[in-house]
């Protein structure tokens, strides 16, 4: 930032990385309630908060979910495990206590139930809050991990989580203080000119493609697992097209029945 020292956020926004590896010290209780406190300030659409935080303190099942969320044994060994819904089910519920419907008929107003809108709204809500959380644990010494996988296996997370109709698992993080002497290494971002655009969306050429991928491109190798014969193609196999992608694909697919206004 030319012309102004470096202020504490700014340094600890641009430092952050995922953290798997934690201290065995579990969280203190000033520091959990620092936490919730900032991830409850986060910017909220209509100030209607639109999430729940599940805190997994049984043994039991955060060895489940290190198991469903694809296989990661650190989850079960993370000082602190909180996964972030998307939630409409309040909501939903302080309507009909208040008879909203009914009103709805009698003033020719149409009534919906929560819908896919509703779902990415909430999910918004919940990703921010999320955030702030991960900010808040950074300044305290704090490293995090995000966890997607919790969107897979949506019937068991469900159950294991007692979830109801309107509400669902959007983000899963794990938290835990650095170990000592931690070496923090930073990976690369693309450049900001293929991220940031003025006015309008600019779908990138073919030239310019290449040049946003070059610092991957030349991390292949010939000889891989995959038999790929470039780097997109490696990703895309241990990725995209991966059993733990296609299966968040059916599991969000599945919970997005619910989600449809009727």
């Amino acid at each position: 930032m030319r012309g102004f020292p470096m202020n504490k956020v700014v340094e600890t926004l641009k430092n952050r990385k995922s953290l798997r590896k934690y201290d065995e010290r579990p969280i203190s209780q000033e520091h959990l309630d620092i936490i919730l406190d900032c991830l409850m300030r986060a910017p909220t659409a209509g100030n209607m908060m639109l999430y729940s935080v599940i805190m997994i303190e049984d043994e039991h099942k955060r060895e489940i979910l290190s198991q469903t969320c694809d296989n990661q044994p650190f989850i079960a060994r993370a000082p602190l495990v909180l996964i972030f819904t998307a939630d409409y089910q309040k909501w939903y519920d302080y309507y009909n206590a208040g008879n909203v419907e009914e009103y709805c008929s009698e003033e020719n107003i149409p009534f919906t139930r929560p819908s896919e809108a509703s779902l990415m709204l909430a999910t918004c809500d919940a990703l921010i809050a999320a955030q702030n959380a991960v900010i808040a644990g950074e300044s305290l010494g704090i490293g995090s991990c995000y966890i997607g996988d919790i969107m897979e296996k949506y019937e068991e997370h469900k159950e294991l989580l007692n979830l109801p109709e309107y509400v669902f698992p959007v983000a899963m993080l794990c938290m835990g203080y650095y170990p000592d002497n931690y070496n923090k290494k930073l990976r690369p971002r693309f450049k900001k000119d293929y991220v940031v655009f003025k006015d309008t969306y600019r779908r990138l050429n073919e030239d310019e493609i290449k040049d946003m991928f070059k610092s991957l491109d030349e991390s292949y190798r010939a000889e891989n697992i995959y038999n790929a014969k470039n780097y997109a193609q490696i990703h895309y196999a241990r990725k995209t097209g991966a059993p733990f992608s296609r299966e968040m694909a059916r599991s969000v697919r599945e919970a997005l029945k619910v989600w449809d206004g009727k």
